[in-house]
């Protein structure tokens, strides 16, 4: 069994980091999940008028308002089987803020056959699907950015508007020098611009595990791809 991320990537895979296709290559029946802690550098907001936008996200571990330097972070990646058969990874980030508070952005994702492409779930009801486009860059680093979003409501699914949406560019790669994972964010809107973004390292730590932890699951599985 591949991972949803070969799958996608096809022979490129092979041209990812080392320790990029270890992180990105394992499944559901490998018994491992892939946890990395660290230290995002700079987490920032757009204007004023993205802070209702952003707190509204925190109601389900979406996005977030706050802003800082050196904020401690850890990411869960996960590999299980869903609720459909369908393979599945975690991608559950945590925010640390000096205030106390700590925040989440939380994801599954899964890869369809019939999009050809990995699919990104936000958030803890997946109501929101987003199309993932991937390249490997020369030094082995792999960028992500979104594409198609639809909502993926109970009873029917339906484009979500671009005035509504946000593309996400993610850049990960391995530093040699620092022997690190690094990793920086962008999400930003056609009408109001950059809306969020983040950028550090982590160190990632290969776990042995037959177990998902409830917490990093979705609430709530949808069908729709």
């Amino acid at each position: 069994m591949t991972s949803i991320f070969e799958r996608a990537l096809g022979p490129d895979f092979a041209r990812l980091h080392p320790l990029l296709r270890r992180r990105f290559g394992f499944n559901s029946a490998d018994g491992i999940a892939c946890i990395g802690t660290g230290t995002m550098d700079r987490i920032w907001r757009g204007k004023a008028y993205t802070v209702p936008i952003l707190h509204a996200g925190t109601a389900r571990h979406i996005l977030f308002p706050e802003q800082g330097d050196d904020v401690p972070f850890r990411i869960e990646n996960y590999a299980y089987r869903d609720g459909f058969g369908r393979e599945t990874v975690t991608f559950v980030r945590s925010f640390a803020f000096q205030s106390g508070i700590t925040r989440r952005f939380d994801a599954t994702m899964i890869y369809s056959a019939a999009r050809g492409k990995v699919v990104d779930f936000i958030g803890t009801h997946q109501h929101v699907a987003v199309d993932l486009d991937l390249r490997v860059d020369d030094h082995g680093g792999l960028h992500i950015t979104t594409g198609s979003q639809r909502i993926c409501g109970a009873l029917l699914g339906f484009p979500l508007p671009q005035a509504f949406s946000g593309s996400a560019d993610v850049h990960e790669w391995w530093d040699e020098r620092a022997e690190r994972l690094r990793i920086e964010v962008t999400v930003a809107n056609r009408r109001f611009g950059p809306i969020f973004g983040y950028r550090g390292s982590f160190l990632p730590e290969f776990v042995s595990t037959t177990d998902v932890p409830d917490r990093v699951r979705p609430l709530r599985e949808t069908a729709r791809e």
